[in-house]
């Protein structure tokens, strides 16, 4: 890609896109543009994780630049392989394919860093307990105080680190801390710890380490080892930036890698913290991290939400400055974008109400040929035959006794066609003669009237779909709404789950009546259930005896009618 082509599209003009383009210009790296993204391996990927790979890697790409997965591995008692599977997983299922490094792996040359910067002068080993440390620091308004450890000699320093490197100290007995300035206003400076003992048996190097580098030591020194040049992090981590620059200046590297910070994407009725995900799925709130309410990419994917829709998405986006919430009606619009593309429409009665046609002959079925997506220019998506019977299912909500001012379905009296079918007339109705509920619905239907037969002496208002009784089968569907109620605030500790979570978050309906097409639906193909939205098969709980569907949007588009 050149770079008069890389100039294009939505992200030229992003101060992020800027910052590369000048370093470019101005020659400062003699080295391709690299990104990372490093994620640790002790959750799974969710939304806002999606913005963070897309927005390194499209950076990377803009500029015929690598970009890298990176694990930061560095702590063995929160990490697992499973997440390191899940993670490549799902970034593999977004569409990128990035190289894919270990933090792990560069632990002797961390632990040489850290022996330059004793030998230099800049750390030493600390004994204060972690209470006394927390005391020592100060706070936002008061410096902190030097540790009585920190005038050690630099030959006392390098034999304690040796020693907690084979294993001589118990945990938390001993720390390696930079020293920078104790009464500096920014806290991450006030000489922060460097490495600590964790005495854990390690998911990639096993027990041959006992000592641990924090992530804002380690994580520069990994930026540099693999090349990175523009180490591009949420905007959380602006404060760890100046800790980010010393740790590179101490160690005199060449060309150091840049840390810049962008916001925070948030979506309106999600939950896109990993703390907040874990305590709803630990808590038991919800189906698991894959949940089709979370915004997990394993949720999302369970819910039938295409990686092209996300890409969508959060190019429209672009690059955020500042921790920001957008609309989730703007991510649901993109989906439903992308899924009307694909989709294959078909015909599901959720609350079903049968109707006999009294004049169709009995044993007759009539096979209809209806179109898999009405779109313009979707010929190539073919068609499928539908049968047609003496008893049909309709929806209950399509017939109404005593029809309201502007109802236009089905009524008795009242003529509607059935979707690719016929006229039918509403002639009688049963009802339950215990409960009065309404059973069936008599109809008949004018064998004039089919569809495509170019009928046009009447008119009607409204057309209906339908299921044939004979053949159609039964479906579980699984209806998602925001999982959060509106307008729900979540607290940084102690919230309530069960009094903010939306009640009618998932609706399960036991009564859904499918077209007999569905019962050869895969998983993987998006579906749209006429008038009820776009639906795919549920991956966790479908089996060869129960489908089971799950909604991944209704048809509604409230962004795109508000934003034209």
């Amino acid at each position: 890609m050149s770079h008069e082509k890389a100039q294009e599209g939505p992200l030229a003009v992003d101060f992020l896109n800027r910052l590369v383009k000048e370093d470019i210009d101005n020659h400062v790296y003699n080295r391709p543009i690299a990104t990372r993204f490093p994620p640790e391996p002790n959750g799974y990927l969710h939304i806002g994780s999606a913005y963070a790979i897309h927005v390194n890697h499209s950076i990377a790409h803009k500029y015929n630049g690598i970009f890298n997965l990176r694990f930061d591995d560095t702590n063995p008692l929160k990490e697992d392989i499973k997440y390191v599977e899940a993670i490549r997983e799902d970034i593999e299922w977004l569409g990128v394919k990035p190289a894919v490094y270990y933090g792990s792996d560069y632990s002797e040359q961390i632990y040489e860093a850290a022996q330059k910067l004793i030998h230099k002068g800049k750390a030493y080993v600390c004994d204060l307990s972690p209470e006394q440390m927390t005391e020592y620091r100060g706070t936002l308004t008061e410096s902190g105080k030097d540790s009585p450890f920190r005038n050690r000699s630099i030959e006392d320093n390098l034999n304690l680190f040796e020693q907690m490197k084979m294993g001589s100290f118990a945990n938390s007995s001993k720390v390696l801390r930079a020293k920078i300035d104790m009464a500096s206003p920014n806290i991450n400076l006030r000489d922060p710890i460097l490495y600590r003992i964790i005495h854990a048996e390690h998911y990639r190097t096993g027990n041959e380490w006992c000592i641990y580098p924090m992530y804002d030591f380690a994580h520069p020194i990994q930026d540099w080892i693999e090349g990175i040049t523009h180490s591009l992090c949420s905007a959380e981590f602006k404060d760890h930036r100046p800790l980010y620059d010393w740790v590179l200046r101490e160690l005199e590297v060449t060309e150091p890698p840049k840390q810049r910070e962008f916001g925070r994407l948030n979506i309106s009725g999600l939950v896109t913290s990993k703390r907040y995900l874990r305590q709803l799925v630990e808590g038991g709130f919800v189906d698991g991290w894959d949940d089709p309410r979370l915004p997990t990419l394993r949720g999302l994917r369970r819910r039938g939400v295409t990686p092209v829709s996300i890409q969508r998405f959060l190019e429209e986006i672009g690059v955020l400055r500042q921790n920001s919430t957008v609309d989730s009606a703007m991510f649901d619009h993109f989906i439903r974008q992308d899924l009307k593309e694909r989709a294959i429409g078909v015909m599901a009665v959720i609350n079903p109400l049968k109707v006999i046609i009294t004049n169709y002959p009995e044993d007759q079925t009539e096979m209809l040929d209806l179109k898999n997506n009405e779109g313009e220019g979707k010929e190539e998506m073919g068609s499928r035959e539908v049968p047609f019977t003496r008893e049909l299912f309709i929806e209950r909500e399509d017939f109404m006794e005593e029809p309201v001012a502007g109802f236009h379905r089905l009524s008795p009296g009242k003529e509607v066609r059935l979707k690719g079918a016929y006229f039918i007339k509403c002639e009688h109705v049963v009802k339950d003669h215990l409960t009065g509920g309404i059973t069936e619905l008599h109809c008949t239907y004018d064998p004039l009237t089919k569809s495509g037969s170019g009928f046009n002496a009447r008119k009607v208002k409204s057309t209906l779909h339908w299921v044939s009784v004979k053949y159609g089968i039964p479906a579980k569907i699984h209806l998602y709404d925001m999982l959060l109620k509106e307008s729900s605030v979540i607290l940084e500790s102690d919230n309530t789950w069960e009094a903010i979570i939306n009640p009618e978050s998932l609706i399960k309906v036991e009564t859904a009546i499918l077209e007999p097409f569905l019962q050869k639906a895969c998983i993987n193909v998006t579906y749209q259930f006429i008038r009820h939205g776009y639906f795919c098969l549920d991956s966790k709980y479908t089996t060869k005896h129960r489908l089971v569907f799950n909604r991944i949007v209704s048809l509604k588009d409230s962004w795109k009618k508000a934003n034209g």
